[in-house]
């Protein structure tokens, strides 16, 4: 794959960017179609259901799973050089983050990439959610809540100044990180088999995945040939949301992948949308919704950075590359997600449903 003619014509600052917007489409695309969402899985789960939102999710957790260490074998990308891999992480920062996210993404009905896909398709109480979850996001990473975040994930690290890479620590060969993909896509066909989910669902749910595989793949390649450093990185809402929201912010901005997601899934979902004509501005509907939304982006913005990404950062891509904090944010995100429906939606009124 080579790539320096591009780098030479467009620049290695464009060449990230345009990876970051072509990522993106492919996510904003894939989630609009197959409405992938982590909330409405996790609340089908405490409701006792294993319905299509909880197939669609399992499809794209596996398939990014199968997607990534397949492009792994073939020398494509190589996740020890991942920039969450080769940091230290936060266990207590993981932990507390994650049952933070999953609340929050409870409240609002939508985790931050699920906003971002529906702020494109006309729904206005994802633009006010999601603009509040860069905005505390961005105040969380250099900010006003940055001491916090800093003192939480700071109590329980990572020894050695890494990540913990969950299949290194194992023994298992190269490869084996295929089978767990494997094994839980069967699991995801059968749900969505006694769900009679189409095939076409099923095609984009997938099509998440590979979006996550293919931010890997293409900063990586990047990385290979750039003169300056350049983060190995994927899909995920939290880092480029703030930093798409401080690029329209300052005098002179960097352009680089996080720049180019986040437009990018805008734009895929929103076309993607128009080509299923499903367009439709929609609000709040009262004061009461508002304020429950604008509590769960608090939340989940102060969550996912604490945590050390989102649900697709964090749940999808970091799992994807079996980080351990990614994995134990992901669970505790679950955590938090169940509960707070148990203990808001589902006392007020049983009969909710998983939207």
């Amino acid at each position: 794959m080579d790539i320096v003619p591009l780098i030479d014509a467009l620049g290695e600052s464009r060449v990230a960017a345009l990876f970051g917007l072509l990522t993106g489409l492919a996510f904003g695309i894939a989630a609009q179609r197959s409405a992938f969402c982590l909330r409405a899985a996790t609340v089908e789960f405490a409701r006792g259901q294993l319905g299509e939102r909880m197939a669609v999710w399992l499809l794209t957790f596996s398939t990014a799973m199968v997607w990534v260490q397949g492009a792994a074998a073939l020398g494509l990308f190589r996740d020890a050089d991942a920039r969450m891999m080769a940091v230290t992480g936060s266990w207590s920062g993981a932990i507390i983050g994650g049952v933070l996210f999953g609340a929050g993404m409870v409240l609002a009905r939508g985790c931050s990439g699920r906003l971002l896909v529906l702020a494109a398709t006309g729904n206005l109480r994802s633009v006010v959610a999601g603009l509040i979850f860069a905005v505390v996001a961005q105040m969380s990473l250099h900010g006003w809540l940055a001491p916090l975040r800093e003192w939480i994930a700071q109590l329980w690290v990572t020894p050695g100044g890494r990540n913990v890479d969950l299949l290194e620590v194992s023994g298992l060969p190269a490869g084996a990180g295929l089978v767990p993909g494997l094994a839980v896509a069967v699991l995801a066909l059968w749900l969505a088999r006694r769900n009679r989910i189409g095939a076409g669902t099923l095609i984009f749910a997938s099509g998440v995945g590979f979006a996550a595989a293919l931010g890997w793949v293409l900063t990586w390649q990047l990385a290979q040939v750039s003169f300056d450093p350049v983060s190995v990185t994927s899909a995920t809402f939290s880092g480029p949301s703030a930093n798409t929201l401080m690029y329209f912010l300052v005098p002179a901005p960097d352009l680089g992948f996080d720049i180019g997601l986040v437009p990018g899934v805008f734009l895929g979902a929103f076309l993607a949308a128009a080509w299923g004509r499903e367009l439709k501005f929609q609000g709040f509907d009262g004061a009461p919704a508002m304020r429950r939304s604008m509590i769960g982006a608090v939340l989940m913005g102060f969550g996912a950075m604490l945590a050390g990404g989102c649900a697709i950062g964090a749940g999808v891509s970091g799992t994807s590359i079996f980080v351990a904090t990614a994995w134990i944010a992901l669970i505790c995100m679950w955590v938090g997600a169940v509960a707070t429906d148990w203990l808001v939606d589902q006392a007020a009124s049983p009969a909710g449903q998983a939207a």
